[in-house]
This record gives C-alpha cells, sequence and structure tokens, in this order.
C-alpha cells in the first residue's frame, strides 16, 4: 500500500511539474522579470515546500531535529547532483556553460549559507548562548543574508527589463496572462500538495526501517521531497529554458538552507543547529565542495562536453553525492 501511494505521488508531481515548468517560462516572458528570477524565487518557493514541511513537521511533531536537518541538508546535496542530470539531457555544450554567469552568485551564496549552518553545528553548545529565546542567532543571520541577496537579484533583474527581449517572437503570446497565472497557480498547488504527500510517504516508510534520523532525513527523505525541483528542471530545460532550470536548483538550495529557522522556531528546546549530530558536517561539507565545483563549471565556458554526453564537473558531482550518501550510511546507520 505504501509502494502504490509512493507511486500515485510521483505520477502527480511528473505531470503537474511539466506543466509548472511550461506556466513559469511563460510568466516571465509576459512579465519580463527573466527566467533567471522566476527560477531563482518563484520556482524554488514552490519546489522547495515539501522540503520545508517535512522539516518543520520532524522538529515540532515529533521532536527530531537530526531528521528536520537531514532532510534540508540533504536536499542540497542532492539537489546539486540534479545538475549532472540536467547536463547529460542538454544537448550541445555544457549546461553551465549555456547559461548566465550571474548563477555564480547563486552558487557561491548557497555554499557560504550552508558552511555558516556547518559551522554552527561545528561550534555545537558553545552557540547555544547565542539565541534570541530559544530562537538560534546563526539561523537568523542565514536568512538576512539571503534576503540581502534576494533584493540584489531583483533589482539586477529589474535594470536588465530595458534590454532586447530573449526573443523576438514570443512562445505564450497566445495563452491569455489571466489563463497562466490560474494555470500555474493550479500546477503549484498539485506539486505542492504531492509533494507534502510524499514527504510523508517517506516519514512512514522511515519508520518501518532501524536507520538513523541522519541518515534517513539526509538521503531517502530529502530525495523524496526533491521530486518536485527533478521533474520540473528537467520540464525546463526540455523547454529551451536552461537559466530556469539552473536558477530553480540554486534557488531551493538557499530557501532549504533558510528553512533551518523555520525548524527552529518550532523546535522549541533549544537553537536546533546545536542540538543536532555532527554527521550532519558530512553533508554540509560535500555540499559546500559541490557548490564550488558548480562555481568552477560556470567559470570554465566549454564548447564541447568532456566524456560525449556529459561534461567534467557531472561525474564529479555524482562521486561526490556517492561518497556523502556512503559516509552517512556508516556513520549514521544507527538510530539517531
Amino acid at each position: 500500500m505504501v509502494c502504490l501511494k509512493f507511486i500515485l505521488s510521483l505520477i502527480v508531481i511528473l505531470f503537474a511539474g511539466t506543466k509548472l515548468a511550461r506556466y513559469a517560462d511563460a510568466i516571465a516572458e509576459k512579465t519580463g522579470l527573466g527566467r533567471l528570477w522566476i527560477g531563482l524565487v518563484l520556482l524554488a518557493a514552490i519546489t522547495s515546500m515539501p522540503e520545508l514541511v517535512t522539516a518543520v513537521s520532524s522538529a515540532a511533531l515529533i521532536k527530531l531535529p537530526d531528521l528536520a536537518l537531514g532532510t534540508l541538508l540533504g536536499s542540497c546535496l542532492y539537489n546539486l547532483t540534479i545538475l549532472a542530470v540536467l547536463d547529460v539531457l542538454h544537448r550541445g555544450a555544457p549546461i553551465l556553460s549555456k547559461v548566465g554567469l550571474s548563477h555564480m552568485a547563486s552558487a557561491g551564496m548557497g555554499g557560504l549559507l550552508i558552511a555558516l549552518a556547518g559551522g554552527s553545528i561545528l561550534a555545537g553548545e558553545r552557540f547555544s548562548g547565542l539565541s534570541l529565546g530559544w530562537v538560534g542567532i546563526p539561523s537568523i543571520a542565514i536568512v538576512i543574508l539571503y534576503l540581502v541577496y534576494a533584493r540584489q537579484i531583483f533589482r539586477f533583474e529589474r535594470e536588465q527589463q530595458s534590454a532586447p527581449p530573449e526573443t523576438d517572437f514570443p512562445t505564450y503570446s497566445e495563452i491569455p496572462t489571466k489563463i497562466v497565472y490560474l494555470r500555474f497557480v493550479m500546477a503549484a498547488a498539485a506539486v505542492v500538495g504531492a509533494g507534502i504527500w510524499l514527504s510523508f510517504i517517506g516519514d512512514e516508510i522511515a519508520e518501518t526501517t532501524g536507520w538513523g534520523a541522519s541518515f534517513v532525513g539526509s538521503l531517502f527523505l530529502a530525495i523524496s521531497t526533491s521530486m518536485p525541483e527533478l521533474v520540473v528542471t528537467v520540464a525546463a530545460v526540455r523547454l529551451g529554458a536552461a537559466d530556469m532550470a539552473v536558477a530553480d536548483i540554486l534557488g531551493a538550495n538557499m530557501l532549504d538552507v533558510v528553512a533551518i529557522l523555520w525548524t527552529d522556531l518550532f523546535y522549541t528546546q533549544g537553537p536546533i543547529l546545536a542540538a543536532v549530530s555532527g554527521t550532519h558536517l558530512i553533508t554540509a561539507v560535500v555540499t559546500v565542495i559541490m557548490s564550488l565545483l558548480v562555481v568552477a563549471g560556470l567559470s570554465f565556458r566549454q564548447k564541447r562536453k568532456t566524456f560525449s554526453v556529459i561534461s567534467w564537473y557531472g561525474p564529479l558531482l555524482i562521486g561526490l553525492y556517492i561518497f556523502g550518501a556512503y559516509a552517512l550510511f556508516t556513520s549514521g546507520i544507527s538510530p539517531g
């Protein structure tokens, strides 16, 4: 029965996620905001919602901070691996060579936010005194940094509106603007609903295992809740919206780290980053390294893929994910 529910939720995400990418692309065209802003903020907010709900419920209802943080950081780890999949699907040049250089700032900021969370975990109880009530100062600092960055990106995109449009032949001119917004909202609701349902199914499956909370959260639940990112970004690449796809991945990573504040608010037993296992440092370190690889991939504007179907950074991203998964499994197999 659990497997049937799992498959059904994936089917809903596959159908609705494909529609979501299409109407997000239409909104980018009609508003002139650009695919980067739409992917980085709007799409990312929708596709990262399952991680937020899973993390908050883990912290507030079942009081498992390791499961909550594992879901958030593990999703960041998995999301960056999706870039390798997108690179395979993207025809011709490496996908990171065909998107804007402004994504470097997003990848760097994502790595910085994760490093800040990892530093707080490393400090542990020494950071307990740095809090407002029971909420840790590092969690608040992460949100402030993200808001400053998002504001800068918004200003940059507004300045670009005066530039020539991406295409002289609008793709979605036949669809009325109101219809685009309505269908986008419907697709978003379906993706969020199915994603949240999938996260609870993941919880149900996790309860039947004897694996540690850090391992289950960082891998199984993280993959489950990241299915919207996978489906939406694959659909975006097929639409030719590579910038929107990459922006969604990098934006979702930042929002996953920002969600630490919300879990901190609902976990009333003290700063959540001071309460979790040091096992999460594995996820944080590997994710920061993967973020730096993405920055490097964006910097080296190669015209051809290194291995015919995949670029040099693809196998490295996949390899780092496997290494992180193995390290988490061997260190977090006991009940967390």
